[in-house]
């Protein structure tokens, strides 16, 4: 059936050069950055859909942070389990309809279930899935060859991600008028767009091998007749130009098998990760376990009286009541993300690899700035009754900070894709290898986050203590 329904997308691809473009047949290069934008925006869209809907998903009682909890802990355990445990060859179109499928039926129970339990475990389907499925897509970028393509693929995952945040927010609330179980299904759909744009929009890694050192670069037509798993394995020369333009034969046992076909053991694997630990493993957690202290556990407690149309007149028409300060730091800081996540795809250079670790150092100033600010009120001297400073202030803050989360994530990605391939190692080999360093740093930021959610409770709860021990009980009416 896959084969079928790749087949029946593939005759409709255009032949087109490599970097030929219009509006009708966009070039390969154009339809690489659609796909991997899409995959990017509805890997994470349910996320936050989730998050969003976290009031209405759980009885009044409930603590919030439970949902937090459930979104994040089974997709670290996709990120730090998978590229250990997995040996030989990525099949990429399995992994993305499993993942698929592991989300519409995660959603599925989140909407239609009555129980807490149920939905918690549908929740957590979900979040394997998307955690899984960010492993997947970014280990595809690794497949795309020259250095320049790859990156491409990258810049544009990382801009899907971070317009999931936008997009996601703006879908439930659309949608939650129609209640949970009809917003959640209506959700539930979206999954299904990431194996579509995989089998009809994505083009092959044969599109971008250059003539000169390889079969021609025109964009071939999807073979109906080719094995569902032959095609997206590492191993096939159709997927992986590395091994159209080497010319290299695979050695082979003397049963005929391909010797590499095991892939990496525990002990290289252990030995590819370990220069990988202070350069990109250690920054990323730090950014993520700063930022969501910050939005889980000391952005609640920014919050001040509300402003009076003749006094401020801006923020006035933003916020209408207590309960919009918390939204509205949100949206601030998504925004942020979104666009810093999209800077290479804006054109603007990457990150030096020295300066990798420069967005954790800014988000641990503004960590600390925003929690003397939300205890003391630095900003206008300790008053209460004064906001328009803190206001500003925060968020200019707070925009700076999903500036240093973007850049954090895209870069870092990004600068391991372009990690040179071992030279003495067969193409397969390094092809695999670049696929588990890829895969294996995507268990930082996930990792940063649950430590941060454990965190951010008694954040919370200290920095509204210390604001009633001032006489400032805002916190406490919401």
């Amino acid at each position: 059936m896959l084969r079928t329904f790749r087949a029946s997308c593939g005759q409709r691809t255009i032949a087109t050069s490599f970097g030929t473009d219009s509006l009708l047949y966009p070039g390969p290069l154009t339809r690489l950055g659609a796909s991997f934008f899409l995959f990017g925006l509805i890997n994470n869209v349910l996320y936050v859909i989730i998050l969003s809907a976290a009031l209405d998903l759980v009885p009044q009682s409930t603590p919030k942070g439970i949902i937090a909890f459930w979104n994040i802990a089974p997709a670290l355990v996709a990120k730090v389990g998978w590229p250990y445990l997995l040996k030989g060859e990525v099949r990429y179109a399995k992994r993305i309809v499993g993942c698929c499928a592991l989300s519409f039926v995660g959603m599925l129970m989140v909407g239609f279930s009555t129980s807490l339990g149920a939905r918690l475990v549908g929740i957590g389907l979900a979040s394997f899935s998307s955690g899984l499925g960010e492993l997947t897509f970014l280990q595809l970028s690794t497949t795309f060859s020259p250095p320049s393509v790859g990156g491409h693929a990258v810049g544009y995952f990382a801009s899907g991600t971070g317009g999931a945040g936008l997009v996601g927010a703006f879908i439930w609330w659309e949608v939650r008028g129609f209640g949970v179980k009809a917003g959640i299904g209506m959700s539930s759909i979206l999954p299904f767009i990431n194996p579509i744009t995989y089998y009809c929009l994505l083009p092959l890694a044969s599109a971008f091998v250059d003539a000169s050192t390889g079969p021609s670069s025109a964009y071939q037509p999807l073979n109906a007749a080719a094995d569902d798993e032959d095609e997206v394995a590492v191993d096939d020369p159709e997927h992986n130009p590395l091994l159209m333009t080497s010319g290299y034969v695979p050695p082979t046992t003397t049963t005929g098998i391909n010797s590499d076909e095991n892939g990496l053991t525990l002990k290289e694997k252990w030995a590819l990760s370990k220069p990988l630990l202070l350069k990109y493993m250690l920054p990323l957690f730090c950014v993520y376990t700063f930022e969501y202290i910050i939005n889980q556990g000391i952005a609640p407690t920014l919050v001040y009286e509300v402003p009076s149309p003749d006094k401020y007149p801006v923020i006035s028409k933003i916020i209408h009541s207590i309960r919009d300060y918390y939204p509205f730091w949100q949206l601030t800081y998504q925004s942020f993300v979104f666009l810093s996540r999209s800077s290479i795809t804006l054109g603007l250079p990457p990150l030096p690899r020295p300066l990798l670790s420069l967005p954790a150092f800014v988000q641990a100033i503004i960590l600390v700035v925003l929690a003397l600010e939300s205890a003391l009120g630095i900003f206008e001297g300790g008053t209460n009754e004064e906001m328009g400073m803190s206001f500003w202030m925060i968020v200019v803050l707070i925009g700076v900070e999903g500036i240093c989360g973007g850049l954090a994530y895209v870069n870092v990605f990004y600068r391991v894709n372009q990690e040179p391939l071992r030279p003495d190692a067969s193409p397969i080999r390094a092809q695999q290898e670049q696929e588990f360093k890829i895969g294996s740093i995507g268990f930082a930021d996930s990792s940063g986050i649950l430590v941060a959610s454990l965190l951010a409770m008694p954040v919370e709860v200290g920095l509204c203590g210390v604001q009633v021990g001032r006489g400032k009980e805002l916190c406490r009416t919401l």
